[in-house]
């Protein structure tokens, strides 16, 4: 491809909204051209990267047994009722109506309209498994859209739907697609880390995230330093161990005037934040019904509130109002204790919630329900046996450095990762609520039995970026790179040089390197420039050296040598081979 005859429109200036390095690259490269909050042209160099990526994606499925369809970006409201998704997903899914007041909506994930083509189509355990996958362009809603395609409200995504009749049939093609996207990431060049994940609006009952590891990662990852754990930190549990073993004491209450936050309370008792219960009051809705929940956990924990909105099933969570905290639970907050609440006070279900970093904890400091009041030497496993149905359970986000809960030896490590792919176990979740089932081999309907998987594909590409980039551009990987090579001619006026680079140019391509051949009469500055902003791994510039048969090559990572023009297309050949 001549430069020359090509679109790459390539900015010198930063962006003003842009934040992350993949943005600013993506913009300033030519890659994308935002049109709208979250809504981008995919622009020539952008769309290369894209099909690699998409051509890698159908080639590991396929060897799967994986089959592609296309479903229509368009659903009809109905679908998404039987599931009970229509408003459970949320503010998310983008709402429409036709001409004739008909009403749909954009799909940003298609569980339901693969359940409608499978229920319609399969109706015999003899057909089964089946494994289904598009690669589409999804809409999501986004509150806040940012990072270019990293968080983008248009984008394209590959999702598969597997479809078996019991559940080690699901287990292997779960197998099968884990081994899938691990082959995928690995051929795009990535670095990747494989973590526990929570299943979100999806559902089911088992998930993992493929996770590429960069500082600039949206997500935290746990890992463990001594055995393979790793888990995203909102599903990361850890053991909670006792700190000390006194004896307990007896209950007394305090007065702590104004004193609210957990540091103004430690501080004002003496004691260290370990020792006091921290009390959050959300609201959520579960379904269409309105409930509050008050979470107590160690006051050197904060809480993960994934935990606490599968814990109650929510659909929806977020932090109850102060007037709410005072009219349904009788205090305000910052000085709020156990008190299980009178079913009397509210039409609204309210409900206690503890930590198990509170199960074994010793003579605490709590609040008393009363302003300017709370208890010390409150004992959780004595003081709440007086309440029935009380439970310890997992609400905390877990640490760095906290305990390894597999293997109990080492020590949790944190880096950062940003989700591009994400596998799951749905089993009956969508089957069921959507009537959708198949005769097993003694003629009686069943489910179908589920699994569902997705790869962000832009995302991907975003990604590759964040992982590896310097100050002037992105160093792609060879295997997704828009071009693998870029041919530069220093002085397009000198015919010895436009001579040699035409030469070389028709020999690449002979080979079948994908070359970019710089023929613009611009400066070499600005050759250059664009050249680190295109990221291909490798660089041949022919300059004033042409006269004595050599060139130079230059790796994007930096470092240079000269070669000789005589062979240099065989030569580049086989260092791309090596990369």
């Amino acid at each position: 491809m001549r430069y020359s005859q090509y679109f790459i429109p390539t900015l010198r200036d930063v962006p003003a909204d842009a934040e992350v390095p993949s943005q600013i690259f993506a913009l300033r490269g030519g890659y994308v051209k935002k049109i709208a909050a979250g809504i981008y042209d995919y622009l020539p160099l952008g769309l290369r990267v894209i099909r690699k990526i998409e051509n890698i994606i159908r080639e590991e499925l396929n060897k799967k047994g994986a089959i592609e369809i296309l479903m229509p970006s368009m659903v009809p409201v109905e679908l998404w009722q039987e599931s009970g998704r229509w408003y459970a997903y949320g503010k998310e899914l983008l709402r429409i109506k036709d001409r004739a007041d008909r009403e749909f909506c954009y799909g940003p994930t298609h569980e339901e309209v693969i359940v409608d083509m499978v229920r319609n189509n399969i109706q015999s355990y003899k057909q089964l498994p089946v494994n289904l996958y598009q690669i589409q362009a999804k809409f999501r809603d986004e509150i806040r859209p940012r990072f270019g395609l990293m968080r983008a409200r248009e984008f394209t995504m590959k999702d598969a739907y597997s479809f078996h009749s019991n559940t080690e049939s699901l287990d292997k093609t779960y197998q099968d697609m884990f081994e899938a996207y691990s082959n995928i990431f690995k051929r795009c060049g990535l670095k990747f880390r494989v973590v526990r994940a929570d299943s979100g609006n999806i559902g089911g009952n088992a998930s993992q995230e493929f996770m590429i590891t960069a500082d600039t990662g949206e997500d935290a990852i746990l890992y463990c330093d001594h055995c393979d754990y790793s888990a995203n930190i909102e599903k990361a549990t850890t053991i909670i161990k006792n700190i000390d073993s006194e004896p307990a004491k007896k209950m007394e209450l305090v007065n702590t005037p104004d004193k609210k936050s957990i540091e103004e309370v430690a501080k004002f008792l003496k004691v260290p934040d370990y020792k006091t219960m921290k009390a959050v009051f959300y609201r959520f809705l579960k379904g269409d019904k309105l409930g509050f929940a008050m979470v107590f956990v160690r006051g050197d924990y904060e809480i993960n509130e994934t935990k606490v909105k599968n814990i109650l099933d929510a659909t929806t969570i977020e932090l109850a109002k102060p007037e709410e905290t005072s009219e349904y639970w009788g205090c305000e907050n910052g000085f709020i204790g156990p008190n299980k609440p009178s079913k009397k006070k509210t039409d609204y279900q309210v409900v206690e919630l503890f930590d198990n970093s509170l199960t074994n904890a010793k003579n605490m400091v709590c609040g008393a329900n009363q302003k300017d009041k709370h208890l010390l030497n409150f004992n959780p496993a004595r003081d709440l046996s007086r309440f029935e149905d009380i439970v310890f359970v997992d609400l905390n986000m877990t640490r760095e450095g906290d305990d390894c809960p597999e293997c109990h030896k080492g020590k949790l490590k944190k880096e950062r990762g940003i989700e591009v792919g994400h596998i799951f176990k749905l089993g009956t979740k969508y089957s069921k609520a959507m009537n959708a089932s198949y005769l097993d081999e003694k003629g009686l309907e069943q489910n179908f039995i589920m699994g569902c998987y997705g790869i962000g594909v832009g995302r991907t590409a975003m990604a590759a970026i964040e992982q590896a980039h310097d100050e002037h551009g992105p160093l792609w990987p060879v295997q997704i790179a828009p071009f693998e090579v870029i041919l530069i001619t220093a002085n397009m006026e000198t015919p010895e040089q436009v001579t040699a680079a035409e030469k070389l140019y028709i020999e690449l391509q002979n080979k079948n390197i994908e070359v970019l051949f710089d023929d613009r009469k611009d400066r070499i500055g600005v050759k250059f420039n664009d050249a680190d902003l295109i990221g291909a791994p490798l660089r041949i510039i022919i300059g004033k050296k042409i006269a004595e048969g050599i060139i130079e090559l230059n790796y994007r990572t930096g470092n240079k040598v000269d070669i000789t023009f005589k062979g240099a297309a065989e030569l580049i050949a086989d260092i791309l081979k090596k990369l």
